[in-house]
């Protein structure tokens, strides 16, 4: 199982997570080589239009080199996949990514993956057993099926306002919660918090620093 960063969201452009994103970089070892999947919403099938923006970014924190690889040309991603140092995974729609990670045959990759995963916003959503989502057309809350690559449930871009939704859900299952520049960090069992992130359970909110799965 590889060592997952679980970004509750960032604004790319203002690089609002910078020091989660160097930490990932740093336990590589090196300048490590990026594997973008920017597969999480369907306006980015034809070409992923923050690409120059993350690329920049990336390379400025290290990163020897950054791939993109887009849903409509995904042929040999197990080779680049094996030979990348960082698979990132980036913000959308959840459903879409969990739905073409499964077509696509990559949630049996990533469950093997060798290096380090990030997952951002939708990313972070879509490697857990389930998440919490806000529903466009209603603003509703509810709980979908991720990949299950991490056994928790998950809240990205947590904001209080969601708490008494939240404090419901987690009457019978725990949840998450990690808000815009904060992270969950999965590693050989092992949850750990990098900035503000809070646990729901039995009705109830905590600050969550770390805990054994």
């Amino acid at each position: 199982m590889p060592k997952i960063y679980l970004l509750g969201g960032e604004n790319v452009f203002r690089r609002s997570a910078k020091q989660v994103n160097q930490r990932a970089f740093e336990d590589v070892g090196h300048a490590p080589t990026i594997l973008v999947l920017p597969w999480a919403r369907a306006s980015f099938d034809k070409k992923y239009r923050k690409r120059k923006i993350l690329s920049d970014y990336f390379f400025s924190l290290g990163a020897s080199s950054v791939e993109f690889i887009e849903y409509e040309a995904s042929e040999g991603i197990a080779q680049r996949l094996a030979e990348s140092d960082i698979a990132y995974l980036t913000g959308g729609l959840p459903s879409v990514l969990v739905e073409r990670l499964k077509t696509m045959g990559i949630d049996l990759l990533l469950n093997e993956y060798k290096g380090i995963i990030i997952g951002r916003s939708a990313g972070a959503l879509a490697i857990c057993k389930k998440c919490v989502i806000t529903c466009r057309s209603n603003a509703k809350v509810k709980i979908v099926k991720g990949l299950g690559l991490v056994d928790i449930i998950l809240k990205a871009h947590y904001t209080p306002e969601k708490d008494e939704a939240l404090k419901r859900f987690s009457v019978k299952e725990r949840i998450f919660a990690v808000p815009e520049g904060s992270a969950l960090v999965y590693d050989r069992g092992k949850l750990t918090a990098i900035g503000n992130v809070y646990l729901f359970n039995g009705g109830e909110r905590k600050t969550f620093n770390e805990t054994s799965l």
